[in-house]
């Protein structure tokens, strides 16, 4: 692994977000944590433009950034932070996913209620509307990265984080499947969430265990 296929990966993921309107515009931003560096998308590019060489390398310890002539994510006190509090972060995804953020407008509590949300996600936490680009934000997704792997935001999106890219950008999709799923039921009535017998049932299983060592993986 070196720093020019982190670089590449930012931009596979990037384009998979764009690709599957889970960020429209220049909205969303995601980094990569690595050797005491992250790199975050630029302030002002749709994720599906940046190149390579146009992710901003950010110091973790001291917060500097290299100048490459582009401004880091207006986000970025938020991965800073994160990747601060929890080692075990290695890529974090933040984006406005229509479902998600439509959950938010209604509910703040996100029910498990199917296999591949128990395994690959389990439960998702929410934090009430923050003000974005702000060290409030930051501070209050800080609040949660040591206990919660993914994070609705009121109002605003989804913050998801992952020991790599794969991770962290799958747990983003099935995060915004589960919210359309419980939308599309709540339309007819109160969803039936798994019970806590069949999520731990779901967690025991070997099939899961290896999907999720699969995603841990880079590539």
């Amino acid at each position: 692994m070196s720093v020019m296929d982190i670089r590449n990966e930012l931009c596979k993921y990037a384009q998979k977000t764009v690709a599957n309107k889970l960020v429209v515009g220049p909205g969303g931003n995601i980094s990569a944590r690595y050797e005491g560096k992250m790199y975050l998308s630029p302030s002002g590019f749709a994720l599906d433009e940046i190149a390579p060489e146009q992710w901003v390398e950010v110091d973790i310890e001291s917060g500097a950034i290299a100048d490459i002539g582009l401004r880091p994510s207006s986000e970025v006190l938020m991965h800073l932070f994160a990747y601060r509090a929890n080692p075990n972060i290695g890529a974090i995804v933040h984006t406005h996913p229509p479902y998600c953020i439509a959950f938010t407008l209604v509910e703040e509590n996100l029910p498990v209620m199917f296999p591949d949300q128990a395994a690959l996600v389990g439960t998702t936490t929410y934090v009430p509307y923050v003000l974005p680009t702000t060290d409030k934000l930051a501070d209050a997704v800080v609040a949660k990265v040591n206990d919660h792997s993914t994070i609705l935001l009121g109002n605003h999106g989804l913050v998801t984080t992952g020991r790599n890219l794969r991770e962290a950008y799958y747990r983003t999709e099935v995060v915004e499947e589960s919210a359309k799923i419980f939308l599309i039921a709540s339309a007819v009535k109160p969803p039936k969430a798994l019970t806590d017998a069949e999520y731990r049932e779901i967690a025991s299983l070997e099939s899961e265990a290896y999907r999720i060592q699969l995603l841990q993986k880079m590539k």
